[in-house]
């Protein structure tokens, strides 16, 4: 299934005045398309509810979905539950221009609105900061035990020239 730039664009032009649905899905490919760094893989669904008024749009996002990402803790990759809502609000104006994270203008001509950015933006913040595997029902780690074990277990060698450093004093 391959998807297109036009998979994620909502022509308002002739919509009535009033609220309208929309349904859109995050897959592999619009994540490779945006060049997406810290995972590859997913299916987020988008529902939008675009509510078209005679001087702007209000664009109310709700996202549910997972993406692929690598554990910091022991490198296997985990599928990250992902849940938010976003709103965007569209003004018509004179040219394009970004006024805040929630509002944007776009010119009184455009007919159409691309929502890709948007979608994939909202995804990487819904992102933690720190990509750990989720605990188990009972609290525990769900980490790569083996992998975990094999760290803790790493001896650093010590390099005679950096050890000789750490006798020098600073004053």
């Amino acid at each position: 299934m391959k998807n297109s730039k036009n998979d994620y664009v909502i022509t308002f032009k002739g919509l009535e005045l009033g609220s309208h649905d929309f349904e859109f899905e995050a897959g592999d490919r619009f994540f490779e398309e945006k060049g997406a760094e810290d995972f590859r893989k997913g299916k987020v669904n988008v529902h939008v509810e675009m509510i078209k008024e005679t001087t702007m749009l209000v664009l109310n996002f709700d996202l549910k979905g997972s993406v692929e990402v690598a554990c910091d803790r022991c490198l296997e990759k985990y599928d990250q539950q992902l849940e938010g809502k976003f709103r965007l609000i569209v003004k018509f104006g004179e040219e394009i221009g970004e006024m805040s994270d929630e509002l944007v203008v776009i010119p009184h001509e455009e007919y159409q609105l691309d929502l890709s950015q948007f979608i994939y933006e909202y995804i990487v913040l819904m992102l933690p900061i720190k990509h750990v595997h989720p605990d188990d029902e009972n609290g525990h780690s769900t980490c790569n035990q083996d992998m975990i074990d094999r760290l803790e277990n790493m001896t650093i060698k010590s390099d005679m020239r950096w050890d000789a450093l750490k006798n020098i004093k600073l004053d």
